[in-house]
């Protein structure tokens, strides 16, 4: 009994004690310097009042820039990226999966990377260098699509695939047009998803803070690229402070707009995918438009970021820009950029196994599983209380039975959901000067710990593990856990036997989305890095900044080492996921 009630404390403990000190008291710290009078962290100055940092010309230009950003970019992106859920998700054609591989790569992608790809393309020696586009607001908004098309693909597809199409060939068949049908049946339909996509595309746009430092335009200020001035160059830590606060409110508008607009969960039903028709003229603009992105907004940019890290300056082929990481970057690093590689897998690892025991054991209670959830509560029942105890988990996440268990038990795995979830409607920007900040509360600098960037990136992870391992754990059928109970196995037994495979399977997925998005973190790491030890986006970004051929050369360079590093990483996730799906 003392040992189920000290495992669950820990299942339950170990999450919230995490965040609450590493994500709760950073954005308590921000909130009290932000909008309390008077010097309330030690050693750190009170600075302007509230209402004069809100009335301040540069932010009042950030909030616009943020907003405005995130608008076009949410537009463009639905506009590009409903026509290719229908390609990819509701024909079928061969090399269909490859292509979902191919449009999901830019998501995962570092900002970092991404920005220094556009800019490899338009910089005027670039491919599209005649189109006069670097370091215009237009590359920044092509950026933006590039990384959040795949969202709206990702959102809507498997919605539409999930459709019943009886509607819309009932239209049909009464005589509406394709398009008719498709404006007045599927797209209200689908509405609740291409809400939620847009909702999320504006929160990721306005919190672009490694695309905006690497491709905006020159004075571009946006809501985070100001904090990080304020806040490291100008030591205006109150304003900083503030503007936190306010983007804060923005992202935590989008995210309640998601919320909104998801229906309640439900079993989908399969639906036969038709084969692509390219004879109907709606299909074929779809087919054609989708291929016209993929090719020309996806690939384009990542095929000419590898091209200029293989041009010297006279335009001849070289791989001088990549011997140059073992080099300092001439003189623009501390240390040499294979060094920075180092650290950032270092980091990586070390985030990653965080988030691993943080997010695993959060979401085995929320999932509701023997063994952390009811089952360990009742830590005296026997072989039959076991199986009743698994049919009540079950039948609660289909959505019945709830009466029937403990009446705190849904509402603590509800509390703790909302806990684990909201690092999601929170910059890393804000999380990373957080930490700066409480640090004037604690006894140790957290800037000058080598565990402040791992400890930042698993609070940005930890989200993406329990999304990733709470739905597989829903999905194993309740039966099996009954059976497994009734026939006299312990809640440990039934955890480790029953649930043990599918969350072997989810955690190899999100251990590779806990890497990928630690190796490539950037808003937190540019506060919390020590100036000597960069990580690699923080020399990417460096490197960019210097002027000369050859140190934009490495940086090319540099970014292709991340990108290969992440989207290798990334591609093993995949396929662990689609081997998963197919063994179930």
């Amino acid at each position: 009994m003392t040992a189920r009630r000290l495992a669950r404390a820990l299942a339950v403990g170990v999450p919230v004690a995490f965040l609450a000190i590493f994500f709760v008291a950073p954005v308590a710290a921000l909130v009290v310097h932000g909008l309390l009078p008077g010097e309330r962290i030690p050693g750190i100055p009170a600075g302007d009042p509230v209402l004069e940092i809100l009335a301040r010309r540069s932010t009042l230009d950030a909030l616009w820039r943020t907003l405005a950003q995130a608008l076009a970019a949410t537009v463009c992106a639905l506009a590009l990226g409903v026509p290719g859920a229908y390609v990819l998700y509701r024909t079928s054609f061969p090399g269909r999966r490859i292509l979902r591989a191919v449009v999901a790569v830019p998501f995962v992608l570092p900002t970092v990377v991404v920005g220094v790809a556009f800019r490899a393309v338009l910089a005027p020696s670039g491919v599209l260098g005649f189109l006069g586009l670097d370091r215009s607001p237009w590359a920044l908004l092509a950026a933006l699509v590039f990384f959040n098309y795949s969202v709206v693909v990702r959102v809507v597809g498997p919605a539409w695939a999930a459709l019943d199409p009886r509607p819309e060939q009932a239209a049909r068949t009464l005589g509406a047009s394709p398009w008719r049908a498709l404006r007045t049946v599927t797209l209200p339909a689908l509405a609740p998803a291409i809400t939620s996509a847009g909702a999320l595309v504006a929160l990721f746009c306005a919190t672009s803070y490694g695309i905006v430092r690497s491709l905006g335009p020159l004075g571009w200020s946006t809501l985070e690229t100001e904090i990080w001035r304020l806040g490291t160059r100008n030591l205006d830590l109150r304003g900083a402070a503030v503007l936190s606060i306010v983007q804060i409110a923005v992202v935590v508008a989008a995210t309640l707009l998601v919320a909104r607009s998801r229906r309640p969960a439900g079993r989908a039903r399969p639906v036969a995918t038709p084969p692509l028709d390219l004879r109907s003229p709606g299909t074929l603009g779809a087919a054609a438009l989708t291929a016209a992105v993929v090719a020309g907004l996806l690939i384009a940019p990542m095929l000419g970021l590898v091209e200029r890290s293989l041009r010297a300056a006279d335009g001849s082929w070289t791989l001088d820009h990549y011997r140059a990481l073992a080099g300092d970057g001439g003189g623009a690093l501390p240390r040499s950029v294979l060094d920075a590689a180092e650290l950032s897998l270092r980091s990586a690892v070390d985030a990653t196994l965080l988030a691993l025991v943080v997010g695993l054991l959060a979401a085995v209670v929320i999932a509701g599983r023997p063994g952390a959830g009811e089952l360990v509560a009742r830590g005296g029942a026997g072989p039959g209380a076991h199986g009743a105890a698994a049919a009540r988990a079950g039948g609660a996440d289909r959505g019945r039975g709830a009466g029937r268990r403990p009446a705190g038990a849904g509402r603590g795995r509800a509390l703790l959901d909302t806990l684990v979830m909201l690092p999601i409607g929170v910059s890393a920007v804000t999380v990373g000067f957080g930490l700066v900040l409480l640090s004037g509360w604690l006894p140790v600098d957290l800037r000058g710990s080598p565990l402040a960037v791992p400890i930042a990136q698993a609070v940005v992870a930890v989200p993406l593990v329990v999304r990733t391992v709470v739905p597989v754990l829903r999905s194993v059928p309740a039966r099996q856990r009954e059976v497994a109970a009734t026939l006299g196995a312990s809640p440990r037994r039934v955890l480790l036997t029953v649930d043990g495979p599918a969350l072997l399977r989810a955690g190899g997925v999100a251990t590779g989305f806990a890497f990928a998005v630690s190796m490539g973190e950037f808003g937190a790491t540019s506060f919390l890095a020590r100036s000597t030890d960069p990580t690699l986006p923080v020399a990417v970004v460096r490197l960019l900044g210097r002027p000369g051929i050859d140190s934009q050369g490495t940086a090319m360079a540099a970014a292709v080492l991340l990108a290969a590093l992440t989207a290798t990483v990334m591609a093993l996730a995949e396929r662990a996921r689609a081997e998963g799906d197919a063994g179930w």
